[in-house]
């Protein structure tokens, strides 16, 4: 059955860096896209970062551009983000995603505490 494995999450000052990391299994992991997505308290999930399943350009929220970076490594199954230069607003449950034109998968999420 599809899982993930997220983690990397955590407690970090205003201007720290965390690293997540998202291992999929399950299903052809380099056929699909695969996104992070964010939700804070009282908050509608949004989309951060997108990469496609051809690795090209990928797209970031206005929120995040030049401070979160996300990558994929097909031969290990996984999506990373690396986020840089974080905000108290970037607090929030990190969840990755992974769609194609039939399906989409979520992982479990992972906290992201940024302290001011």
């Amino acid at each position: 059955q599809v899982q993930f494995v997220e983690s990397g999450g955590g407690l970090v000052q205003a201007g720290g860096s965390l690293r997540l990391s998202c291992a999929a299994s399950g299903f052809t992991f380099s056929t699909y896209a695969m996104s992070w997505y964010r939700q804070a308290p009282g908050k509608e999930r949004e989309l951060v970062a997108t990469l496609t399943s051809a690795g090209g350009s990928p797209n970031y929220a206005d929120s995040v551009k030049g401070r979160f970076t996300i990558a994929r490594d097909n031969a290990k199954n996984t999506v990373y983000l690396q986020m840089n230069s974080l905000k108290p607003e970037d607090t929030a449950v990190y969840y990755c995603q992974a769609r194609n034109r039939w399906f989409t998968y979520w992982g479990q999420g992972t906290q992201v505490t940024v302290s001011s």
